[in-house]
């Protein structure tokens, strides 16, 4: 009788192991391996199971390995946009979305679509904040489960909102309208008071979100003419925050205004969400208290698009032309600040898959260099998101988060809206 010592099995496991493996060698012309160490030559990214296993010099391939050649290509991290809608589309008139198709179920199905349009645009991770009901979780656990390609995602579900305020799903509309929503899951959402607040994050936190989102001020696509200064009071806001931490979940407010800004910072918040018209006070205090910025530039741009085109009601185009007079000035304060910054977007305000045109606005609008804009769009994202253990480099043993482009992104902020080639925690997407 034959026997098998231990480590005799152990190495015939590790060989069976091998044969099965799914392996891929991603063969760069250039790789970035962090946006904030010099880029390689001509190397060679190895994928086995979805993790990257190592990277080797020049053009080579392990034995059965699926072999994929961008050599003419730039092979970097995939892109992290930590401000999403993906449940949405934009162009959209302001009462379109109140039509019967509507529902959370048709939310859902917009969501399975833009999703995939991201990650051909070279996002392998996004956070989604602010969606209908629970049809932004239903897109993330589909993705999640392999049943639709797309970004790994992470969702706030319902923004938390004040009467009246940016998140209102009632606002704007007739009083029986009104009620007639009344008992619609969004409304629970709408909070007054630190104890209705809390129980509104405990709520959002039994559904199975990631992360909490609130308006800390009001927003530039309001019906009415409510503002854009603070909405919460600092005691609401620290009754979320405390509470949303208590759970593990991290914070990201909606604010344009400076005083609400600085009241979101003061509370503990985790990232601020526009920061439109920050001032020096909430830069000094964003750099206390580690907040991260989130720019949010290319919504500018998309709201001042649907000016004088009936899209937007009357008190909106006026905000929206306010918000655009002061395009890029808050990211060039936090930036010059030292404050931490993240790539975000707000897609979905304009249209999905054109999120790579953020990095080259955070350069000529924000101050930035192209190696900086690339850190928020990888790094920083990450570590606002606690992934930085997972993706954002393409680290040995991290997720197989990367994409090829054309060009030198660290040169030309405009090479990663070239994509040609994505892969999402190790599984190829496909571009068509």
């Amino acid at each position: 009788m034959l026997k098998i010592t231990t480590a005799a099995a152990t190495a015939m496991a590790l060989v069976a192991s091998a044969a099965h493996a799914d392996t891929f060698a991603i063969q760069a012309g250039r790789l970035i391996v962090d946006a904030a160490a010099p880029e390689r030559g001509p190397s060679t990214v190895i994928v086995t199971d979805g993790r990257i296993t190592g990277i080797e010099d020049g053009a080579t391939a392990p034995a059965g390995a699926t072999v994929v050649d961008m050599r003419t290509k730039t092979v970097m991290p995939g892109l992290i946009d930590v401000h999403v809608h993906l449940t949405s589309d934009a162009n959209l008139p302001w009462y379109e979305t109140l039509r019967p198709k509507y529902s959370q179920s048709y939310a859902a199905i917009t969501g399975v679509k833009n999703a995939l349009i991201t990650a051909r645009a070279g996002f392998t991770t996004v956070r989604d904040v602010g969606s209908s009901g629970t049809s932004a979780i239903a897109v993330r656990d589909a993705v999640r489960d392999g049943s639709v390609p797309g970004p790994r995602i992470e969702v706030s579900g319902q923004p938390l909102s004040m009467i009246g305020g940016h998140a209102d799903p009632a606002v704007g509309l007739s009083p029986e309208l009104r009620d007639a929503i009344a008992a619609t899951p969004e409304m629970f959402t709408v909070c007054t008071g630190t104890e209705e607040c809390s129980k509104a994050v405990r709520r959002l936190a039994a559904e199975g979100v990631d992360l909490i989102k609130f308006m800390a001020t009001g927003g530039v696509l309001d019906p009415g003419d409510i503002g854009l200064e603070q909405h919460f009071s600092d005691a609401e806001m620290k009754a979320i925050i405390d509470t949303a931490h208590a759970l593990h979940l991290k914070v990201a407010a909606h604010a344009h205004g400076a005083k609400g800004i600085d009241a979101a910072v003061r509370a503990g918040v985790d990232s601020v969400e526009h920061g439109t018209f920050v001032d020096a006070q909430g830069i000094a205090d964003m750099k206390a208290h580690g907040t991260y910025y989130v720019a949010t530039l290319l919504a500018f741009r998309g709201a001042v698009g649907m000016i004088g085109k009936g899209l937007l009601q009357p008190s909106s185009e006026k905000k929206a032309r306010q918000a655009f007079e002061a395009w890029g000035v808050g990211l060039n304060r936090a930036y010059k600040g030292g404050i931490k910054i993240a790539l975000g977007t707000d897609a979905g305000v304009f249209p999905h898959g054109q999120n790579a045109q953020e990095i080259g606005l955070m350069v000529a609008k924000g101050g930035m260099t192209p190696r900086d804009a690339l850190i928020a769009a990888t790094k920083g994202g990450a570590d606002l998101m606690g992934l930085s253990t997972e993706t954002g480099t393409l680290t040995p043993g991290k997720s197989a988060d990367l994409i090829a482009v054309d060009g030198d992104p660290l040169v030309d902020p405009n090479a990663v809206t070239h994509v040609a080639y994505v892969m999402v925690m190790g599984k190829p997407i496909p571009m068509k």
